[in-house]
C-alpha cells in the first residue's frame, strides 16, 4: 500500500497559481494558506506518520504491526531514508502536528539502492525495469494521503507541484509507485482493472510485472465489453489523475492484506508528462526550490 485514494479528481485549473516561498529551499509553493514543503525534522515526520495512521487505519481499516497500532503511527524502516513531502495549512492555529494535512513519501534511486532497495519491490518485480534504464534515475512515490476535509483540487495540486519540483531538482527520469483500490478482492474492481490492462498497460522498455507469487490478473473483462466511461467512473480519482499525467500501469495487481487494498503499479516517465502539466507546474525546478 503506497498511494491512498482521494475523494476528488485531480484536475488542474490553468488559472490557478502557485508561488514559491522565500527563505527555505525545501518549500515548493503555496496556494492560499496551504504550503507544500519537505519535512524538516523528526517531529514533522512523526506528525506525517500520525496523518497516515488516521487515514490508513482509522479510515481504511489497515492492520499495522502491534507497535504501530499502540502508538497510533504508520511507520516502517523506509521512513528513515525517505524525504517526506508535506502540505501544511498555515491558517490552523496550533503546533505543526495540527497543521499537516497531507503527505507523500519520496525515495530516490541512489538512496534506495544504498539501503536495500525500493518499497515497491516487495510487490512488483522492478529490477528488470531499472536495469533497462541505466541512464535514468527513478523516484518512488509512496504513502500518499490527505485528511478528508482537505481532499480538494488545491491540495492535490500542491502535492503534485512538490513531486514535480523535487523530481526536477534531483534529476529524476521517471516516477513510480503503488496505487491502491479499496478492498482485497480484485473482482470487485474488474471493470476498472480490465480497462487499465487493455488501455494503459506498460509496454516494451517500460514493462514491469507483479511478483509471480503475488500476481493477480487484471484482464477479467474483454476489451470489447468495457464501457470506458463507466470504467473511469469506477476508478479511484488519484489513479485517473495519474493517467491524465501520462502514466502507465504495470502488468498484474497485488492484494495487500495488511492495508486492505488491491495495488497496481504506476509508471510515469518524466518525458511523457503532457505539455499541459509541464506548462502548469513549470519545467524549471528552481522556480519552486529557490
Amino acid at each position: 500500500m503506497a498511494i491512498e485514494l482521494l475523494n476528488r479528481e485531480l484536475t488542474l485549473d490553468p488559472l490557478s497559481t502557485t508561488a514559491p516561498s522565500k527563505g527555505h529551499g525545501d518549500v515548493f509553493g503555496r496556494i492560499g494558506s496551504l504550503e507544500t514543503r519537505l519535512a524538516r525534522n523528526s517531529r514533522e515526520i512523526d506528525a506525517a506518520q500520525s496523518v497516515r495512521y488516521r487515514v490508513f487505519v482509522e479510515e481504511m481499516n489497515a492492520m499495522l504491526p502491534p507497535e504501530a497500532m499502540q502508538i497510533k503511527r504508520d511507520f516502517d524502516s523506509y521512513d528513515d531514508i525517505c524525504d517526506h513531502l508535506l502540505v501544511v495549512d498555515n491558517a490552523i492555529d496550533g503546533e505543526i502536528e495540527d497543521q499537516i494535512v497531507g503527505t507523500y513519501r519520496l525515495l530516490r534511486q541512489e538512496v534506495a539502492m544504498a539501503n536495500g532497495g525500493f518499497y515497491s519491490a516487495s510487490e512488483f518485480d522492478i529490477a528488470p525495469l531499472l536495469k533497462r534504464h541505466p541512464d535514468k534515475q527513478f523516484m518512488e512515490l509512496g504513502r500518499s494521503c490527505v485528511l478528508p476535509d482537505y481532499r480538494t483540487k488545491r491540495t492535490v495540486e500542491l502535492l503534485w507541484q512538490g513531486n514535480w519540483a523535487y523530481a526536477l531538482k534531483h534529476g529524476m527520469g521517471a516516477m513510480f509507485g503503488c496505487a491502491s483500490f479499496p478492498g482485497i478482492d480484485p473482482q470487485e474492481h474488474a471493470l476498472a482493472l480490465s480497462f487499465l490492462h487493455h488501455n494503459s498497460q506498460v509496454k516494451d522498455e517500460w514493462m514491469v510485472s507483479a511478483r509471480s507469487e503475488l500476481y493477480r490478473k487484471m484482464d477479467m473483462i474483454p476489451a470489447d465489453e468495457i464501457n470506458p466511461r463507466q470504467a473511469l467512473s469506477a476508478m479511484p480519482p488519484l489513479v485517473k489523475g495519474y493517467l491524465r499525467l501520462g502514466a502507465m500501469i504495470g502488468d498484474g495487481a497485488v492484494v495487500d492484506q495488511a492495508f486492505n487494498t488491491t495495488d497496481v503499479l504506476i509508471v510515469l516517465p518524466i518525458a511523457v508528462i503532457s505539455g499541459r502539466y509541464i506548462n502548469h507546474f513549470g519545467a524549471d525546478a528552481g522556480r519552486f526550490a529557490s
